[in-house]
Protein backbone atom coordinates (compact mmCIF):
# COMPACT_ATOMS: atom_id res chain seq x y z
CA UNK A 1 0.00 0.00 0.00
CA UNK A 2 1.14 3.50 -0.83
CA UNK A 3 -0.52 6.66 0.45
CA UNK A 4 0.15 9.76 -1.63
CA UNK A 5 -0.32 13.39 -0.62
CA UNK A 6 0.22 16.26 -3.05
CA UNK A 7 1.06 19.81 -2.05
CA UNK A 8 2.30 23.03 -3.59
CA UNK A 9 -0.65 24.02 -5.73
CA UNK A 10 -1.94 27.56 -5.89
CA UNK A 11 -2.61 30.61 -8.02
CA UNK A 12 0.10 31.91 -10.31
CA UNK A 13 0.24 34.35 -13.21
CA UNK A 14 0.90 33.17 -16.74
CA UNK A 15 4.62 32.76 -17.29
CA UNK A 16 5.24 31.95 -13.65
CA UNK A 17 6.40 28.80 -11.93
CA UNK A 18 5.16 26.37 -9.32
CA UNK A 19 6.67 23.25 -7.81
CA UNK A 20 4.37 20.47 -6.71
CA UNK A 21 5.39 17.78 -4.27
CA UNK A 22 3.96 14.35 -3.69
CA UNK A 23 4.89 12.65 -0.45
CA UNK A 24 4.48 8.91 -0.24
CA UNK A 25 4.13 6.65 2.74
CA UNK A 26 5.68 3.21 2.95
CA UNK A 27 9.15 1.77 2.69
CA UNK A 28 8.93 0.69 -0.93
CA UNK A 29 8.59 4.05 -2.65
CA UNK A 30 11.63 3.35 -4.80
CA UNK A 31 9.83 0.30 -6.23
CA UNK A 32 7.19 2.43 -7.89
CA UNK A 33 7.15 4.26 -11.17
CA UNK A 34 5.51 7.61 -10.45
CA UNK A 35 3.27 9.65 -12.67
CA UNK A 36 1.67 13.06 -12.67
CA UNK A 37 -1.78 13.60 -14.18
CA UNK A 38 -4.14 16.54 -14.37
CA UNK A 39 -7.84 17.03 -14.78
CA UNK A 40 -10.18 19.91 -15.54
CA UNK A 41 -13.97 19.83 -15.10
CA UNK A 42 -15.71 17.86 -17.80
CA UNK A 43 -12.51 16.36 -19.16
CA UNK A 44 -10.74 13.09 -18.63
CA UNK A 45 -7.69 12.92 -16.41
CA UNK A 46 -4.66 13.28 -18.65
CA UNK A 47 -1.08 12.18 -18.35
CA UNK A 48 1.46 14.93 -17.68
CA UNK A 49 4.63 12.97 -17.12
CA UNK A 50 6.28 10.09 -15.34
CA UNK A 51 9.55 9.05 -13.78
CA UNK A 52 11.24 5.69 -13.37
CA UNK A 53 12.17 4.00 -10.10
CA UNK A 54 15.60 5.56 -9.86
CA UNK A 55 14.72 8.82 -11.51
CA UNK A 56 17.00 8.09 -14.42
CA UNK A 57 14.22 8.15 -16.98
CA UNK A 58 11.40 10.60 -17.48
CA UNK A 59 8.68 10.95 -20.07
CA UNK A 60 6.40 13.91 -20.72
CA UNK A 61 3.26 14.76 -22.59
CA UNK A 62 3.94 16.95 -25.60
CA UNK A 63 1.88 19.74 -24.06
CA UNK A 64 4.34 20.19 -21.19
CA UNK A 65 7.63 19.03 -22.68
CA UNK A 66 10.35 21.60 -22.17
CA UNK A 67 8.36 23.42 -19.49
CA UNK A 68 7.76 20.80 -16.80
CA UNK A 69 10.35 18.65 -15.04
CA UNK A 70 9.72 15.63 -12.85
CA UNK A 71 12.23 14.50 -10.25
CA UNK A 72 12.21 12.26 -7.21
CA UNK A 73 14.07 11.85 -3.97
CA UNK A 74 13.74 8.25 -2.85
CA UNK A 75 15.37 9.00 0.48
CA UNK A 76 12.52 11.43 1.20
CA UNK A 77 9.80 9.33 -0.45
CA UNK A 78 8.87 12.33 -2.54
CA UNK A 79 8.32 13.07 -6.20
CA UNK A 80 8.26 16.60 -7.59
CA UNK A 81 6.76 18.41 -10.55
CA UNK A 82 8.51 21.65 -11.42
CA UNK A 83 6.28 23.71 -13.69
CA UNK A 84 7.75 26.68 -15.53
CA UNK A 85 6.36 29.05 -18.15
CA UNK A 86 2.87 28.24 -16.98
CA UNK A 87 -0.06 28.93 -19.26
CA UNK A 88 -3.76 29.40 -18.44
CA UNK A 89 -4.44 26.04 -20.11
CA UNK A 90 -2.30 24.38 -17.43
CA UNK A 91 -5.04 25.19 -14.94
CA UNK A 92 -6.22 21.88 -13.47
CA UNK A 93 -6.22 19.65 -10.45
CA UNK A 94 -2.89 17.82 -10.46
CA UNK A 95 -2.59 14.27 -9.16
CA UNK A 96 0.37 12.07 -8.50
CA UNK A 97 0.05 8.34 -8.96
CA UNK A 98 2.11 5.22 -8.39
CA UNK A 99 2.43 1.97 -10.29
CA UNK A 100 4.48 -1.19 -9.83
CA UNK A 101 4.76 -1.49 -13.56
CA UNK A 102 8.27 -1.51 -14.94
CA UNK A 103 7.68 1.25 -17.43
CA UNK A 104 6.27 4.75 -17.52
CA UNK A 105 2.76 4.35 -18.84
CA UNK A 106 0.50 7.17 -19.95
CA UNK A 107 -2.72 5.25 -19.26
CA UNK A 108 -4.22 6.12 -15.91
CA UNK A 109 -5.65 2.61 -15.48
CA UNK A 110 -2.11 1.28 -14.96
CA UNK A 111 -1.60 3.33 -11.80
CA UNK A 112 -2.75 1.61 -8.61
CA UNK A 113 -2.45 4.45 -6.13
CA UNK A 114 -3.52 8.08 -6.35
CA UNK A 115 -3.25 11.20 -4.28
CA UNK A 116 -6.16 13.50 -3.54
CA UNK A 117 -4.99 16.19 -5.96
CA UNK A 118 -3.89 19.79 -5.66
CA UNK A 119 -5.38 22.72 -7.55
CA UNK A 120 -3.21 24.77 -9.89
CA UNK A 121 -4.71 27.93 -11.33
CA UNK A 122 -2.88 30.04 -13.89
CA UNK A 123 -4.28 33.49 -14.50
CA UNK A 124 -3.87 35.28 -17.81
Amino acid sequence: QVHLVESGGGLVEAGGSLKLSCAASGRTFSSYVMGWFRQTPGKEREFVGGISYSGGRTYYADSVKGRFTISRDNAKNTVYLQMNSLKPEDTAVYYCAATRSSFIFTERSVYEYWGQGTQVTVSS
